[in-house]
């Protein structure tokens, strides 16, 4: 027996709404536009103009139908506004690259490998079981070296108990022995690092930089996220299953709105300093891609752009940074 892979159902006033039943299109009209676009400018750089611009405006109402599943069913602060802050920055996009900020092209080809990266998992089901199901058997190491044994379960129930909030019955909840009810976490696409690998690899393989650089580059940054996610996993697990973040729990439930108290340890480690250290670790790897491969401000300049409307020079700043080191740090001589 399955379900669907995804479900978010909004209800309200008797409407029913799913975000990501509209977003699934919305996700593909996008992924073709912007891969079009590379394909077109090849040859045609005004055609390729019109199909990415299209594929912006898409890309801003993708976002856009996608803001009630952040914000009220994940109850996700970072990821609500990112969204939100998302709708108007892709049709800014799209706007300057008709306008003739050719850079974008870079920019627009980055988000269609991105999509390339990532969509497999997602639609594909054994590719998808393969991941969640690896992620998970790495977590319970990790977890029983740490001293920690829950068991892992596949299924939608365990022991005649339902599993909620679980999409696909894969060996992929952990079950911990709770205070009123057990305590599951389960372990999603969302859960393996596979988003933000996507996000570094379309970035690294859409600009020009000789391919050893770019690979040497890849490899380091999947490696990194994939074990830094590892350890993010160990510790949602710990605090939620163990019940160690039962901080300010009646503030915790009343901002999230929350009627189970157990659920307070994971939104504090998840959703409060999970993501916002997530954050932080996107930042430190994009400074690390800048220094380590220096096309890569093109992006991260044309960013900056879009948020600011101010124009950077990254490679000048860093041209500095080194110049000023050089000065002040003695030779070996």
């Amino acid at each position: 027996m399955g379900v669907p892979v995804l479900q978010s159902t909004i209800s309200a006033g008797g409407v029913s709404f799913d975000p990501l039943v509209w977003s699934a299109p919305l996700m593909w009209l996008v992924l073709s536009a912007f891969l079009g676009s590379a394909v077109l400018g090849l040859s045609d750089r005004e055609w390729a103009r019109r199909v990415a611009v299209a594929g912006w405006i898409a890309f801003g109402a993708f976002w856009l139908v996608l803001i009630p599943h952040f914000v009220l069913t994940q109850k996700s602060l970072v990821e609500g506004i990112g969204s939100l802050a998302a709708v108007p920055l892709s049709v800014w996009a799209g706007y300057q690259l008709y306008r003739g900020r050719d850079s974008l092209f870079v920019l627009t080809r980055a988000v269609g490998l991105m999509g390339l990266v990532y969509v497999p998992f997602l639609t594909i089901g054994p590719l998808r079981q393969a991941i969640v199901e690896s992620v998970t058997d790495q977590t319970a190491l990790l977890l029983s070296l740490l001293g920690f044994d829950p068991l892992v379960v596949d299924g939608f129930s365990h022991n005649g108990i339902e599993i909620v909030e679980k999409p696909y019955p894969y060996e992929s909840t952990f079950w911990f022995e709770g205070n009123s009810r057990p305590i599951t976490y389960n372990i999603l696409l969302a859960c393996t690092g596979i988003g933000s690998i996507a996000i570094f690899a379309g970035a690294i393989l859409s600009v020009a930089a000789p391919w050893r650089r770019k690979l040497r580059a890849l490899a380091l940054t999947v490696s990194v996220i994939y074990v830094l996610n590892l350890f993010r996993n160990v510790f949602i697990a710990v605090s939620f299953g163990e019940q160690r973040m039962q901080i300010l729990p009646g503030l915790v439930m009343t901002v999230f709105g929350l009627e189970d108290p157990q659920m307070v340890s994971y939104y504090v480690a998840d959703r409060i300093l999970a993501q916002t250290g997530s954050v932080v670790v996107l930042v430190g790897i994009t400074y690390f891609l800048v220094r380590e491969l220096p096309e890569i401000t093109v992006l991260v300049e044309d960013l900056l752009f879009l948020v600011t409307g101010t124009e950077y020079d990254l490679a000048a700043a860093f041209d500095a940074g080194e110049e000023t080191e050089d000065i002040a740090t003695p030779s070996d001589d």
